[in-house]
C-alpha cells in the first residue's frame, strides 16, 4: 500500500517510533503552553498540512481553518486560533496516541470558547502526523467541523441578569 502522506524520499524510512513519540509529546506540550512560534518550530520548513473540512461548504467561514504549507503558516494558524478564542479556557482530552515508525495518530476531544460571542464548543478530533528527522513534515486533522462551524455562526447569547 502506498502512503500518500509519506515524504518523497529514496530508500526505506527507518523505524523512528521513539523519536516520533517524543516529537508528538513535545508538540502536545507546546500547544498547551500557547506559544505559536514554539509549536511551529517543530515543523519542517515545508509541510503537507491537510484538513478534513469541506472547503466548499464551510471551510472559508472559520478564520483559522485553511490549508497550510510552511512553518510560518503553522505559526499563523496557532496565532489565529489564539486571537479568536478565550485565553486559558481551552481543554484538550487526548484519548490515545498511536505511533508506528514515522507516523502518529492522536485522537481526542478539544474544547474552546470563542472570544467574539462567548460561545463554547467541543469537537472530537483525529490528528495524523508524519515525523522525519525530528520535524513534522505532514499533518492531517479531521475534527467535528460542524460543531466548530455552529459555534462560529451562533450569535452571542446575552448574559442573564444577575440576581440582587
Amino acid at each position: 500500500m502506498t502512503d500518500l502522506h509519506a515524504p518523497a524520499r529514496t530508500g526505506a524510512i527507518p523505524d523512528t517510533t521513539g523519536n516520533t513519540r517524543a516529537v508528538v509529546g513535545e508538540l502536545l506540550r507546546r500547544i498547551a503552553t500557547g506559544d505559536p512560534a514554539a509549536v511551529a518550530d517543530l515543523y519542517a520548513a515545508e509541510v503537507d498540512w491537510r484538513l478534513g473540512w469541506p472547503d466548499d461548504e464551510h471551510g472559508t467561514s472559520v478564520p483559522w481553518v485553511r490549508h497550510r504549507s510552511t512553518r510560518a503558516d503553522i505559526e499563523d494558524h496557532y496565532r489565529t486560533i489564539a486571537e479568536h478564542h478565550v485565553p486559558n479556557a481551552a481543554t484538550v482530552d487526548v484519548d490515545r496516541v498511536l505511533v508506528d515508525g514515522p507516523h502518529a495518530a492522536v485522537h481526542g476531544e478539544l474544547g474552546q470558547t470563542l472570544r467574539s460571542t462567548g460561545v463554547g464548543y467541543r469537537a472530537r478530533f483525529s490528528l495524523h502526523l508524519t515525523v522525519v528527522d525530528d520535524r513534522i513534515v505532514a499533518q492531517t486533522i479531521v475534527e467535528d467541523s460542524l460543531a466548530v462551524l455552529r459555534a462560529v455562526r451562533r450569535p452571542a447569547t446575552p448574559a442573564s441578569p444577575s440576581s440582587g
